[in-house]
């Protein structure tokens, strides 16, 4: 998957994947972590997600890694903030108060770039990537994140051949052999959502799993 596919994505404002509220796991897990508020959150994939806002609403600084440029700017520009930009490596960092969003390829991002990120969170990130690229950005993900993290993972399950991604599908087996080698996995909640997802239903998708994930390092 090229970086052109995200970007006529942003362009055409084809992202259904931006959700207009925070998301509901987030609200209801994300206590139980007993997280620092002073902890950095990395959000890899952010997009423009209201997400970022209830995360530094709990009182985090949180990294948010975006391939498009568009997500970044229209992030800081809907909720009024205006960024300081700067260069650094291969990144454009957009930064304002609680915020850093790094516009480039989450796979330069160094651990010297995030060595004080305790803390992960991924809607959609690990569902956003092929086969190929999701094992790819496991790896990458656990050389990036301190020995102390802890964070949430939410994936999404259904049967790959009725539709095709993105999202793409990651059954519980892969999310275990993907991120349970060298982090701690716990399913907390599992929810069939077809109900509430025309695209779908009129796909011919017969269910469609949610499930979510504590992790620890």
């Amino acid at each position: 998957m090229q970086p052109e596919f995200w970007y006529k994505k942003w362009d055409s404002n084809q992202i259904g994947f931006h959700q207009a509220e925070a998301n509901p796991y987030l609200q209801r897990y994300w206590p139980e972590l007993a997280i620092a508020p002073s902890a950095r959150v990395l959000v890899p994939l952010c997009g423009k997600s209201l997400d970022l806002l209830w995360l530094a609403g709990q009182g985090h600084q949180v990294i948010g890694v975006e391939l498009a440029e568009k997500a970044v700017e229209e992030f800081f520009s809907e909720h009024q903030l205006q960024p300081q930009i700067s260069e650094q490596g291969a990144f454009k960092v957009y930064r304002s108060v609680a915020f850093e969003l790094w516009c480039g390829d989450f796979f330069a991002l160094t651990a010297e770039d995030v060595a004080d990120c305790t803390a992960l969170y991924d809607r959609a990130a690990l569902i956003a990537l092929p086969d190929a690229m999701r094992q790819r950005y496991a790896a990458h993900l656990q050389h990036l994140l301190a020995p102390e993290m802890k964070g949430l993972v939410i994936t999404l399950d259904y049967d790959q051949t009725q539709i095709p991604g993105p999202p793409f599908a990651v059954n519980d087996d892969e999310a275990q052999r993907l991120l349970g080698q060298g982090w701690q996995l716990e399913k907390l909640e599992e929810r069939d959502i077809l109900a509430e997802s025309p695209k779908f239903q009129q796909g011919g998708v017969k269910w469609l799993v949610e499930r979510v994930y504590r992790v620890s390092a």
